[in-house]
């Protein structure tokens, strides 16, 4: 029983100060903090640090102006020289470029003419040593390399010479010349199916070359493949029909194999065409026999 007086004194007041602080919390609910004088001070000092914050950052970003004015134009003065420099020096380089270039061409001409003067005196050594020099200078100058082929075929060093012109083609894959050179050399080498096969090549580049046909029904001749040289030789003609070497060989062939008729109009278009040659009358005594 006495336990319980304190208890209920305790819960008592308790209930007492909950009633007050209901009555009095609309009153702090409304309490402008602001206008406590303490809050009033603090705020005025936040509010003064924060305006001078500001003029720091615009004095010091106009001070930083009036000082980085000079550098930026310093800069862009530095940036206009060095492009006008990278200009200058672009303009020398391509006018020493374009003089090395004409010196380097004055300088192969004349080598040229120098294997030229070579060759007239006979030294072809000395030729092929300009040659090679102008290789050196040019790895890809094509005339050069033809030059020392040429050099090599007629020293009879033909091996050398079908290496020189090979690698030409393999510069210049379509070069007519070559391929008539490769089968000269075939021819000299008495490799006649070698000189046929680079003739065939010769042909496929220019079927318009009736020398071609001519040469390639000359292999075909020496070769006793009558059929296959009578057939180049009518490509022959039919580009060059009034020809008196290609209706010569024709009237010679056409004799050894015995074709009466194809030697005929061999011999009538030869007679029209060269009424001169000496080998006339010869040619119709052979015909009449056959």
């Amino acid at each position: 029983m006495y336990n319980i007086v304190p208890l209920l004194l305790i819960l008592i007041s308790f209930s007492i100060i909950i009633v007050i602080v209901v009555r009095k919390f609309s009153v702090l609910a409304n309490l402008d903090v602001a206008s406590i004088p303490a809050e009033k001070e603090a705020r005025f000092k936040e509010r003064i640090i924060s305006n001078r914050l500001k003029r720091n950052i615009i004095k010091w970003s106009a001070k930083l102006g009036r000082l980085s004015a000079p550098a930026a134009r310093g800069v862009g003065q530095f940036f206009k020289f060095s492009l006008h420099k990278l200009y200058q020096l672009k303009n020398d380089y391509q006018t020493k470029e374009a003089g090395e270039n004409l010196n380097f061409d004055k300088k192969t001409e004349q080598l040229f003419r120098q294997i030229e003067e070579c060759k007239k005196r006979g030294d072809l050594g000395l030729a092929e040593n300009k040659c090679i020099e102008i290789i050196g200078l040019d790895s890809k100058n094509i005339e050069a390399f033809k030059a020392l082929g040429r050099l090599y075929f007629e020293k009879k060093q033909y091996e050398e010479a079908k290496q020189t012109f090979e690698h030409v083609l393999k510069l210049k894959e379509d070069d007519e010349d070559i391929y008539e050179n490769l089968a000269q050399i075939a021819r000299e080498k008495g490799d006649l199916d070698g000189a046929r096969d680079e003739y065939l090549k010769l042909i496929n580049v220019n079927k318009q070359n009736a020398q071609t046909h001519f040469n390639l029904a000359s292999v075909y001749q020496a070769m006793g493949k009558w059929p296959e040289a009578i057939s180049s030789l009518k490509k022959a003609l039919k580009i060059e029909p009034a020809n008196p070497k290609y209706l010569d060989t024709m009237l010679e062939i056409s004799i050894i194999i015995k074709d009466k008729a194809l030697a005929l109009d061999a011999y009538k278009k030869l007679l029209k065409t060269n009424p001169e040659n000496n080998k006339i009358a010869e040619f119709k005594r052979q015909i009449d026999e056959l």
